[in-house]
């Protein structure tokens, strides 16, 4: 159960729906109340594929480029060590993504929704390291792809009321609450690191 918490954990602070949430309005922004609830359903199916590749695939990828998962995961580690930095210091999801957003095709809405807003970098190095061939059963990773369903699933609902929320929280309380997450990931990790030491 502590695992399952813990990776359930990972996997909300690197997808983080609620950073999603304004990154959403701005794509749907003009369309009808069914055309959005399309499109956010087509942007989490599209990201939900991604990140299933990189669970079945991305060890096979690995294996072809001749990396060994262990340097994958100390290079991961840098990367979303980084990635949190910018969560903290760096500009907001909404502010980062802007320009993208403005030459997206909206009516599909997978880049940047689906990518990289959900199915960020972060998140596929994290569902990577999640469902190691060599440390995790096929139970446990079977598990990890249930959570990502759940959290997916979860961020579907908040952005079919993306506009309820982002009216009583603002942009900037959903920039503070991923500022925080960037907080949590690297404990995280500094934590579990601590633990293999000890």
């Amino acid at each position: 159960m502590d695992r399952l918490l813990t990776e359930f954990v990972k996997l909300w602070v690197v997808i983080d729906p609620i950073g999603t949430l304004p990154i959403f309005l701005a794509v749907t922004a003009g369309m009808s109340a069914s055309a959005a609830r399309r499109v956010a359903v087509q942007g989490t199916l599209v990201a939900f594929l991604v990140l299933i590749f990189f669970v079945v695939g991305g060890q096979i990828l690995l294996g072809a480029m001749d990396i060994e998962l262990s340097s994958f995961q100390v290079a991961g580690n840098i990367v979303l060590f980084l990635f949190a930095l910018s969560m903290i210091f760096g500009e907001s999801k909404l502010e980062g993504e802007e320009k993208l957003i403005r030459r997206a095709d909206i009516e599909r809405a997978v880049y940047p929704l689906a990518i990289p807003s959900i199915a960020s970098p972060g998140a596929m190095l994290t569902v990577m390291t999640l469902t190691d061939n060599s440390h995790f059963s096929v139970a446990e990773q079977a598990e990890t792809i249930f959570e990502i369903v759940v959290i997916l699933t979860i961020l579907l609902l908040l952005l079919f009321a993306a506009s309820r929320i982002i009216a009583v929280i603002g942009n900037a309380g959903a920039s503070v609450i991923s500022r925080v997450m960037g907080l949590i990931s690297p404990a995280w990790r500094s934590m579990e690191s601590s633990r293999r030491c000890g």
